[in-house]
């Protein structure tokens, strides 16, 4: 997959009709990047590491599925729980 593949894959899998409650976390996760599914956007420097749409679809997945299981809105702002996550996610892959 291209780097701008990867992009609209991203922005369409978050933009998908919601099927379940950890989908309405996907807007969130949108608005973390600005709607900007660009090149010039530095926060999507994660897709780097994934290489198919299974991979970012699983990214996403699995970070709606921390908000639903950890997130605690009087303990941390949604932007700092996405931030963590992709920075953590991104650690140990690269190691």
């Amino acid at each position: 997959m291209t780097l701008n593949q990867k992009f609209q894959h991203l922005e369409n899998f978050l933009y998908q009709e919601e099927q379940n409650y950890a989908d309405s976390f996907k807007t969130d996760i949108a608005f973390y990047f600005d709607e900007d599914f660009s090149e010039e956007n530095q926060q999507l420097s994660f897709l780097n590491n994934l290489n198919s749409k299974k991979e970012i679809e699983t990214f996403i997945n699995n970070l709606t599925s921390k908000f639903v299981l950890k997130f605690d809105e009087n303990q941390e702002a949604e932007n700092d729980f996405i931030d963590n996550y992709i920075n953590t996610n991104l650690s140990s892959t690269n190691q």
